[in-house]
C-alpha cells in the first residue's frame, strides 16, 4: 500500500492514507482479541475463523447484528470515544447468548465523515475491550469515509457477531415451566436504549454533561450517560457450565421489560416481576423527573436497573444467584413464571 495515494480522490474528500494509517493503529488491539480459532490477520479481504465442534452433535451458528443509537452523540460531545465500540458488542453478544450459543467473532462497520486515524483508533480500542470481555475475536471490519453525506466529526458505529452451540443446548424457552424463578442481573445504566428520549429530556446539546450531580452520586451526568453496556457472556457461560438449566433468557433492551421479556415466554405463560426486588438505578429516576414520564413509559423503553433476565427451576435459584455473585455479577430474585397470556406482569 506504500504506492497507493490518488490526489484526485484526496481532493473529492476522502484520503486512503488515512484510512492506511488507521490500520496501523488498530492493528494491535485487533491482535489482542484473537482466541484460537482465527486465521489469517487483519488486512485481508474477510475474516476467517474455524470453530472447534469437537463433542457437538449439531453445531448451530447464531448470529446477532446492531449498533449504538443516537448514544453516539453523547460520546462526540464528550470527544470521548473509546467506550461506545463496547456497546456495539454488547448489543450484539447479549442477543447471541440468549439462545444459549457462545460468541465467536465480530466485525465492526464505522462511517465518518472525515477519517480521523486517532478517533478511529480509539473507536476500536472499545471494540477491542468489547470483545475481550466476550471472548471473542475482532477478525475484521470496514472504516467508510462519506464526505457530503456526513460531517466531517461525525460517525456511526454498527457491526456484527457469530456464534455457535449445539442444537439440543439451544435455550429457546420450550422448557419454560409455570414456578420456574426469574433472576435479574443489573445493568450498568441506560446501556445503549432509549437516548433519543434521553437526549430530548435533558436538551443534551445545551446540557452540563460535566458538572457532578447530586441524584447521580456525585458523577456527572455525561459520565453516567455513556457507561457502557453491560455485557453478560461471561456470566451466562458460567452458569451453564455449572450445570444451572437455564429455561429462558431476555436481553432487556429498546422496549423495556413490556417488549422483550415476552419474547421469552412461551404461549399461556407470563413473567410476573416484583419491582421492589431490584434496586431502580438514580439515573432512571432522574430522567423520570426531568422529562415527567409516566411509570408504563419508563418500563417500556429503559432496563430500569435489569439488564439481562433469566427463567431457572425454582430448585436451582440459589445456586444461579451464587455462581452469578462468584462470576462478579449483581444479580437478584425478580420474580416467577405464570399461568396467563400477558407476557409480563409488573407488581
Amino acid at each position: 500500500m506504500k504506492n497507493s495515494h490518488s490526489e484526485s480522490y484526496a481532493a473529492a474528500g476522502v484520503d486512503v492514507t488515512a484510512g492506511y494509517e488507521a490500520v496501523r493503529r488498530i492493528k494491535p488491539m485487533v491482535e489482542s482479541t484473537y482466541i484460537p480459532g482465527v486465521m489469517g490477520t487483519l488486512g485481508g479481504f474477510g475474516g476467517m475463523f474455524a470453530p472447534e465442534m469437537a463433542g457437538m452433535k449439531k453445531p448451530v451458528l447464531v448470529s446477532g447484528t446492531d449498533g449504538v443509537g443516537t448514544k453516539l452523540r453523547l460520546a462526540q460531545l464528550m470527544n470521548k470515544h473509546n467506550t461506545i465500540g463496547i456497546d456495539c458488542v454488547a448489543m450484539c453478544v447479549n442477543d447471541i447468548i440468549c439462545g444459549g450459543a457462545s460468541p465467536l467473532f465480530f466485525l465492526d462497520y464505522i462511517a465518518c465523515g472525515k477519517n480521523d486515524p486517532v478517533h478511529i483508533a480509539e473507536i476500536v480500542e472499545g471494540i477491542a475491550e468489547g470483545c475481550r470481555q466476550s471472548e471473542c475475536a475482532l477478525v475484521g471490519g470496514e472504516t467508510a469515509e462519506h464526505p457530503g453525506l456526513m460531517p466531517d466529526e461525525d460517525y456511526d458505529v454498527a457491526g456484527f457477531s457469530v456464534g455457535i452451540v449445539d442444537e439440543e443446548k439451544i435455550i429457546d424457552g420450550k422448557r419454560l415451566a409455570e414456578g420456574d424463578v426469574l433472576i435479574g442481573l443489573g445493568s450498568t445504566g441506560v446501556h445503549s436504549n432509549g437516548f433519543s428520549l434521553v437526549r430530548k429530556v435533558f436538551d443534551i446539546e445545551n446540557a452540563d454533561l460535566t458538572s457532578p450531580v447530586e441524584e447521580l452520586g456525585g458523577k456527572s451526568l455525561g459520565e453516567t450517560l455513556l457507561t457502557p453496556t453491560r455485557i453478560y457472556v461471561k456470566a451466562i457461560k458460567a452458569l451453564l457450565k455449572a450445570g444451572v438449566d437455564i429455561h429462558a433468557i431476555s436481553h432487556i433492551t429498546g422496549g423495556g421489560f413490556y417488549e422483550n421479556v415476552p419474547r421469552m415466554m412461551t404461549e399461556n405463560l407470563t413473567a410476573r416481576i416484583d419491582l421492589k426486588s431490584f434496586p431502580r438505578l438514580p439515573i432512571f429516576d432522574l430522567i423520570q423527573k426531568k422529562g415527567n414520564i409516566p411509570e408504563r413509559d419508563m418500563y417500556n423503553t429503559f432496563n430500569m436497573g435489569i439488564g439481562m433476565l433469566l427463567a431457572v427451576p425454582a430448585g436451582q435459584a440459589e445456586q444461579t444467584l451464587a455462581v452469578l455473585k462468584e462470576a462478579g455479577e449483581a444479580a437478584w430474585q425478580v420474580g416467577s413464571v405464570v399461568s396467563g397470556d400477558a407476557g409480563v406482569e409488573l407488581v
